[in-house]
């Protein structure tokens, strides 16, 4: 800043010059370089087979494998998502029963490896060879044979879900934990009961936090249902092994596999991304979704003409 002959302050422009970093093109130059070589060695070692790639990609067994997969995650993530919600509840509860019961679930399913509970509920029977339902230290109404009602598809769904169950309890307390205390009392003063203040005020905030630890575990459950093929289930995973056991192609049949769960986990991503803006606390819940996709792309127009 300086002065004219009049004593009038002028200002002066300012080159401003960017901070110069050489290094981070020097990084980036190397993680280009080694990607190229990556792909490159892809495309030209013969040992990948990519053409037994092609061949089995769309393969009806392993077609048949991957549904099976997608059945494995849906119902054991639907069934540890209840389960969480409820043992999550019982956690918090001012009862001691309730909430050491929970504790102890907890501990239990998160403190053992999930392949041994697979392996437990796969051989239930060696322990209870029939399951009796009736009044306790009464009559029985109905006894079943455990071999029949725990099939092996059954103690998949039984060790995934339970197991997730255990993980969904702690990350739906969580959820529930970062609510304002006050928000509970204020609901309390209005007469709510407490199961009315949990479903309409505490869990719908509390799925901003719920529901990106959720997604991962989805995910994570999609490449964990492979566990199962201990207990001779076909799904995605045993469906290659069955055939490379055949032709000995081991490398290309498992990459097979690996380009379906590659494609099923950016699905459920992509999912759990849109999930995530739905429960965005800058979301308008009076707009529709047209009106929201509407506004965005008026904003990114205006930022753009900026």
């Amino acid at each position: 800043m300086a002065t004219d002959t009049r004593g009038a302050v002028v200002t002066a422009d300012i080159k401003a010059i960017p901070v110069r970093r050489p290094w981070r093109w020097v990084a980036t130059g190397i993680v280009l370089v080694l990607l190229g070589l990556l792909l490159l060695s892809m495309v030209t070692n013969p040992r990948y087979r990519w053409e037994i790639v092609a061949r089995y990609l769309f393969d009806g067994t392993v077609l048949h494998g991957l549904l099976l997969t997608l059945e494995f995650t849906a119902i054991a993530m639907a069934i540890g998502i209840v389960l969480g919600v409820v043992f999550a509840v019982m956690r918090g509860s001012a009862n001691p029963v309730l909430s050491w019961t929970a504790a102890g679930y907890i501990w239990f399913f998160r403190g053992t490896p999930l392949l041994v509970q697979l392996i437990f509920w796969f051989n239930l029977s060696a322990l209870y060879p029939r399951i009796d339902i009736g009044v306790p230290f009464g009559p029985t109404f109905l006894s079943l044979d455990a071999n029949t009602l725990i099939t092996p598809f059954i103690a998949g769904i039984l060790g995934l879900a339970l197991n997730e169950g255990a993980y969904m309890a702690e990350i739906v307390r969580a959820g529930i934990m970062s609510i304002p205390r006050g928000q509970l009392e204020a609901a309390s003063s209005l007469g709510m009961s407490k199961a009315m203040t949990m479903r309409k005020i505490i869990l719908p905030q509390a799925m901003r936090v719920i529901i990106p630890p959720t997604g991962n575990n989805a995910i994570a459950m999609l490449k964990t249902s492979s566990l199962v093929s201990v207990l001779a289930i076909p799904e995605l995973l045993y469906s290659v092994q069955i055939i490379y056991g055949r032709n000995f192609q081991t490398i290309p049949l498992l990459l097979v596999a690996s380009i379906w769960y590659l494609l099923a986990t950016s699905i459920l991503t992509a999912v759990q991304t849109r999930i995530e803006r739905y429960f965005s606390p800058d979301r308008d819940p009076g707009l529709s979704f047209g009106a929201r996709l509407r506004r965005n792309l008026l904003s990114r127009r205006h930022k753009e003409a900026r």
